[in-house]
């Protein structure tokens, strides 16, 4: 009968995660220290905690395994294309912000918007005999974003770290990264297009749309919302 919470297993956003809950007057508590999965929420017995990489409990969401966790936006939207619609974005947080945004190089005077860029994606190859390429690790995000603007001549590069310093070391021509505040993105000569945020992430509560939600543990589930 019970729910299962998942919080992200270190770091800064489980250090937020735990004093958000604890602010609203519930405790989480980790028993077997940082090396252990297993936690639970003091005075609730009907739920167990358990502490999951930040990806992976939007998976887990998405697949219905946890029926509630604390993870980015952002994650949810790229683990899978019908995240989104798989859960509900209970509580918004408020920490963890940060925007995934499309970047070229300062260089490209010419190019302010997503539609400036869909007409260099065009003459890409035929200038320069290849496709244009995009570092970044949000590769459903940078997917959907594309097609709506229109733009389907590009390649992506996966990027699993330093997106930023892609275009200067000649990997990729532009990138979708995550920025909080563009500072990076600015010392490695780059800057986000006037249109180009594609999606504002912060750390949320969400509750597994796919999970098994019983009357009595739907009851479980809204009694605890209710406190928060």
């Amino acid at each position: 009968m019970s729910l299962t919470l998942a919080v992200p297993s270190k770091g800064r956003l489980e250090e937020l995660t735990r004093d958000w809950f604890a602010q609203r007057g519930l405790t989480i508590t980790r028993p077997g220290g940082a090396r252990s999965y297993l936690g639970a929420i003091e005075g609730l017995p009907d739920f167990t905690v358990r502490f999951y990489p930040a990806s992976e409990i939007a998976r887990e969401l998405i697949r219905g395994t946890i029926d509630l966790g604390v993870t980015g936006r952002d994650l949810i939207h790229e683990t899978s294309e019908a995240g989104p619609a798989s859960v509900t974005f209970a509580r918004n947080l408020e920490f963890g912000g940060a925007d995934v945004v499309v970047a070229v190089p300062d260089a490209w005077i010419d190019v302010t918007h997503m539609h400036d860029l869909a007409d260099v994606a065009s003459d890409f190859r035929s200038r320069h005999g290849r496709w244009l390429r995009i570092a970044t690790k949000y590769i459903t995000i940078t997917r959907q974003h594309f097609a709506r603007a229109g733009i389907a001549e590009y390649r992506i590069v996966e990027s699993l770290g330093a997106t930023e310093a892609a275009p200067a070391s000649g990997v990729a021509d532009i990138v979708v990264d995550i920025t909080s505040t563009g500072s990076t993105l600015a010392a490695n000569g780059l800057r986000v297009l006037e249109d180009g945020v594609m999606l504002k992430s912060e750390a949320n509560l969400i509750v597994s749309k796919t999970a098994d939600w019983s009357p009595d543990r739907k009851a479980i589930l809204d009694d605890l919302l209710a406190r928060l």
